[in-house]
């Protein structure tokens, strides 16, 4: 019997196959070609077939290579934010771009959608075990999901179609259906998911990497989170029903106890979250021996076992096509528990050295950030890292991939601290405060991996400690989400749901402070009068909160379709 890994190695293939089942017509992005090359009943017969098809719908998870419809690996989507840098300006950081002709986010997720609800149509003429039958409708319906939240946190509302259509259905000419409506499909798609899907100690590890019910549940917690902070901050919807969604999914995976924080490799075991703990082997997950993935996006483990290895480490990391910016440093905790401005041991002011950042911070600093101490690698091979513009992140980095740039690192898309940093920000958003007992089960349960349970190195979060030390805590349960998810694509999506954007946005983007001594030679630089690199300045930046906090749709789209309207000012 063929492992996951096996399948979806042979993914070509079953794409080759899918797409006779998944056709975006020429002539209409919104889908429809009718299937001719296959006939249905000499496919859609045996639970395999329903495996087969899903198969291919684990080709639009996001990752660390450019596979999902965006195109964007997910730490790149950091740079539509003030906390990432590639290099170079980007048009949805700093406002400058227009409505496209067309989008491979609104054609991809569409080409998904209708895969997944081909499978759940013909899934009702397949005869064999129920169980499994159910369980690849389950995978379907996740995937149906998936496609529909990356749709609304982009566009706001869509046209929802939950069957396969043909040229000759009107539902091709479907008018945009309201965010709300289409959530409420979504949640019903992932409760199926959740009954169905097996729960992750009961899949078989060779099918480690498919949707488990607990991966149903956190997508759930999520878009719960998700929705209704966008809800309570832009006063649309109904907050306080997605706020309980997002409780509800992720109490149920708290006190279900299928997952914990991967805490393996003792003081380093953050950083080993997203690289391989084995250098030998080049894995390190899998249920077993890590129970903080929830859904992982897989790569293979080396060239005789590629799935689809990406180039991140080189590409993204040393490379820089994702750093850093000054104000996402700055939002690390000092090992005091205090912020930048407020901890004594803050020295970001008087900085003499590269290093100095460094010193007394939150021990996942070191593990996130490069510094001129470690090493790093080049064609000629191991060379000490020199530090450049801006903060070139470590994570995901391993120097055994950096030569050939083929990594074999996966990506988390799902884990445990998520749903762990989801209950406390849905809970405190829906109550206006949070106990010290939710604090001990979420983040204090976060602060100790990071610290590996030295609460020198990293102070617990109470109440107490916020009102004795003049903090936030809506401010300091944020902070703990983006320190702990940095570089996994949520920062720009959270700063849109909290209604940021419009401030910070359109600030000047800061690199590091510039050592001459230390750093990579600058030219055509600027610089501030404390000698930090200007990245990008202000007046070259912009955020338009009439316009900005939804995408545009593509205008090949509304010429297609007369009742599809484009969103406000684009």
């Amino acid at each position: 019997m063929k492992s996951f890994k096996q399948h979806i190695h042979s993914i070509f293939w079953v794409i080759a196959i899918a797409a006779v089942f998944s056709l975006v017509a020429c002539t209409k992005q919104l889908d429809q070609t009718p299937q001719t090359n296959i006939s249905d009943a000499s496919f859609w017969n045996t639970p395999t077939d329903l495996s087969l098809a899903c198969n291919y719908l684990y080709s639009y998870l996001p990752g660390l290579g450019g596979n999902d419809p965006s195109g964007i690996p997910a730490p790149y989507q950091d740079n539509y934010s003030e906390v990432g840098w590639g290099g170079a300006a980007n048009s949805t950081s700093d406002g400058s771009r227009i409505a496209p002709a067309s989008s491979n986010v609104w054609t991809g997720y569409y080409k998904l959608i209708r895969a997944a609800n081909n499978i759940i149509q013909h899934a009702k003429g397949v005869k064999g075990d129920t169980v499994l039958i159910h369980k690849y409708v389950g995978e379907a319906r996740f995937f149906r999901a998936l496609g529909y939240f990356e749709l609304v946190k982009r566009f706001g509302d869509v046209p929802l179609i939950t069957v396969t259509l043909n040229l000759n259905d009107t539902s091709l000419f479907a008018h945009r259906t309201s965010r709300q409506q289409v959530l409420d499909t979504v949640y019903a798609d992932l409760d199926y998911a959740s009954n169905y899907c097996p729960q992750p100690d009961k899949q078989v590890a060779t099918e480690y990497g498919r949707i488990s019910a607990t991966a149903a549940l956190a997508f759930k917690s999520r878009i719960g989170l998700f929705e209704g902070t966008w809800d309570k901050f832009h006063n649309e919807g109904n907050a306080a029903k997605h706020l309980q969604i997002a409780i509800d999914a992720s109490n149920a995976i708290i006190a279900g106890g299928k997952h914990s924080l991967y805490t393996g490799a003792g003081d380093s075991s953050y950083y080993y979250e997203f690289n391989y703990l084995n250098a030998a082997t080049q894995m390190n997950y899998s249920y077993s021996t890590n129970k903080e993935n929830i859904l992982i996006r897989l790569y293979g483990q080396n060239q005789t076992n590629n799935i689809s290895a990406h180039t991140f480490d080189r590409a993204g990391g040393t490379d820089g096509g994702v750093t850093a910016t000054k104000a996402f440093v700055d939002a690390y905790l000092f090992k005091d528990g205090l912020p930048v401005g407020v901890s004594p041991y803050d020295s970001t002011s008087n900085q003499t050295s590269t290093l100095t950042i460094f010193r007394n911070r939150d021990p996942r600093f070191g593990m996130s950030f490069f510094n001129k101490t470690q090493t790093s690698m080049s064609i000629s091979g191991v060379i000490q890292y020199k530090p450049g513009l801006s903060y070139n992140i470590r994570k995901y980095y391993t120097p055994l991939d950096w030569l050939p740039s083929t990594s074999f690192v996966n990506f988390n898309i799902i884990r445990y601290s998520e749903v762990l940093l989801n209950n406390a920000e849905a809970k405190f958003e829906l109550n206006g405060s949070v106990s010290d007992a939710d604090l001990n089960a979420t983040i204090n349960v976060i602060r100790n991996r990071a610290s590996n349970n030295t609460p020198s190195r990293l102070p617990l979060l109470s109440n107490a400690f916020i009102s004795s030390n003049g903090l936030d805590m809506r401010t300091e349960i944020r902070r703990e989400r983006s320190v702990e998810l940095a570089f996994e694509g949520f920062y720009y999506w959270d700063i849109l749901r909290w209604k940021k954007a419009e401030t910070v946005l359109p600030s000047m983007m800061l690199g590091q402070k510039y050592f001459p001594a230390e750093m990579t030679s600058v030219s055509g630089v600027q610089f501030t009068p404390d000698g930090f690199i200007i990245l990008e300045q202000s007046s070259k930046r912009s955020f338009d909160p009439k316009r900005d906090y939804l995408w545009p749709l593509p205008t090949q789209e509304l010429a297609l379709n007369a009742n599809l309207t484009q969103n406000p000012n684009w």
